[in-house]
């Protein structure tokens, strides 16, 4: 393998694409001695990458959020990563600008927070963040140095919330706890809950079964034993573990796999359905993320504050 600058987005992809090998999740452990873990460590010239060896039957007591923080300052990853701990946002650090833009290319975060003025490139992830399909609903932090970019400035960039360095644990704390309503709700926004059930798909006359993967407000996964046409766009017909209600929606393909699983995304669902679907999302995730119900509505209570119909 490559042991050269391009080692750790090398590890990152083949981890992605073979997770079997590494196990559920992945740790990073930059010159600040950050991300210590028991596992299989592998080396590169600058970076320790630590894969945490997979276990039988997991089990995740709730839900985390997750974080990308871009920065080389050792002072601010010692301050910002216990108080993002401390509410169960997971962090993964990246040092490198360019790096951290393939990273937001390909996985999705709740919260970027990005060292704008001694990360060289920062700013520019900054501004292109609102740009990036992933991410350009995530929570944006911007961490200043005083010296070069304004808060106002930063805020014009895209920024939700910004942090001026020197950060006091106090103060990382305050904003943090401000934004996890926002980042609650942004994790709700695409949250997508695992179960499996029969989906019946209909294409003109002919009825194909299916089992479901994962669903959100927004579509469904599924397993299908054949292909379905290019282009088509099939009925689906379901009901909702537990709930004593019958699903028909239209649907579009959006993606299909090497391995017969098909994305499908929701067109005209009727109002009552969309309710009924949203509604048991929501019981689904308070099950993994307590009390996310009341934070996405005080975001939204804020938003609309902040933000008043004209």
């Amino acid at each position: 393998m490559d042991t050269g600058a391009s080692y750790p987005v090398v590890l990152r992809e083949l981890a992605r694409h073979n997770p079997h090998l590494f196990g559920f999740r992945k740790k990073v452990r930059n010159a600040a001695g950050l991300f210590v873990t028991s596992s299989r460590v592998f080396k590169g010239p600058t970076t320790l990458v630590t894969i945490v060896p997979p276990h039988r039957n997991p089990k995740i007591s709730r839900m985390t959020l997750d974080s990308l923080v871009l920065s080389k300052d050792p002072e601010v990853l010692r301050v910002i990563r216990p108080s993002l701990e401390q509410l169960s946002i997971e962090v993964e650090v990246c040092n490198e600008a360019r790096a951290g833009a393939n990273i937001l290319i390909s996985d999705k975060f709740d919260a970027v927070i990005v060292d704008c003025d001694d990360l060289h490139g920062g700013m520019a992830i900054l501004q292109g963040l609102r740009k990036t399909p992933s991410n350009k609903n995530s929570v944006a932090f911007a961490i200043l140095n005083g010296k070069k970019t304004t808060t106002q400035q930063a805020f014009d960039m895209g920024a939700n919330f910004v942090l001026q360095k020197p950060i006091s644990a106090l103060n990382a704390s305050r904003c943090f706890h401000a934004a996890l309503n926002f980042m609650v709700k942004e994790r709700r926004r695409y949250f997508r809950q695992p179960v499996k059930m029969l989906v019946k798909v209909v294409l003109d006359d002919k009825t194909l079964n299916a089992t479901s993967t994962n669903i959100s407000e927004g579509g469904i996964a599924l397993m299908m034993r054949e292909a379905l046409p290019k282009g088509a766009a099939p009925r689906l017909k379901f009901s909702l573990p537990g709930k004593n209600i019958h699903f028909e929606v239209e649907a579009a393909i959006a993606w299909v796999d090497v391995k017969g699983v098909a994305g499908l995304r929701f067109q005209n669902v009727p109002k009552s359905s969309q309710g009924e679907l949203e509604k048991w999302l929501d019981e689904q995730m308070e099950k993994e993320f307590p009390g996310a119900k009341e934070r996405v509505a005080a975001a939204e209570a804020e938003a609309r504050t902040n933000n008043p119909p004209n």
